[in-house]
């Protein structure tokens, strides 16, 4: 089961939201378990990564990894809208599909997966371009890993 929650009205955008973030998250999840995905707003995001993380600022998207004694459910995932509508911009690509790509990586850490060590930001980001190809989305590190294909 996949909830979501949109607590930033600005999301609505958006085409279809809460429908495109179930795709993407279910495809994440591969029936592994029980999420809540939540669209918010930078304030809200701020304050969760400054309480949870020490950090100051909003930031794209957090995941808060439920208990082991919780399962099936295995977190929540919290995205932050003025900071993904820039990220977009900035990236030459549609809000719709960035917001795909940030569900997608949020799911994957409550599953495990990390970007700390580079092997590990490997594996992730091979598992990413792999599920958002089956969304039918460009790479989303191509131009990272190509600076002169950027927009």
């Amino acid at each position: 089961m996949i909830e979501v929650e949109i607590d930033d009205d600005a999301w609505s955008i958006v085409v279809d939201v809460e429908d495109r973030v179930h795709e993407a998250a279910a495809l994440a999840l591969n029936e592994a378990g029980l999420v809540t995905i939540s669209l918010s707003d930078d304030e809200t995001v701020a304050d969760l990564n400054q309480r949870f993380r020490d950090k100051t600022g909003p930031t794209n998207v957090l995941s808060f990894p439920a208990a082991d004694s919780a399962r099936p459910f295995l977190g929540d995932v919290i995205l932050a809208f003025g900071v993904c509508s820039r990220e977009a911009a900035e990236q030459g690509k549609t809000l719709a599909d960035h917001l795909s790509h940030l569900v997608i990586h949020g799911v994957l850490h409550l599953r495990g997966h990390d970007h700390i060590e580079d092997a590990e930001a490997e594996a992730m980001e091979a598992l990413e371009r792999t599920l958002l190809a089956k969304l039918g989305l460009k790479d989303p590190y191509q131009f990272r890993d190509d600076p002169d294909q950027r927009p």
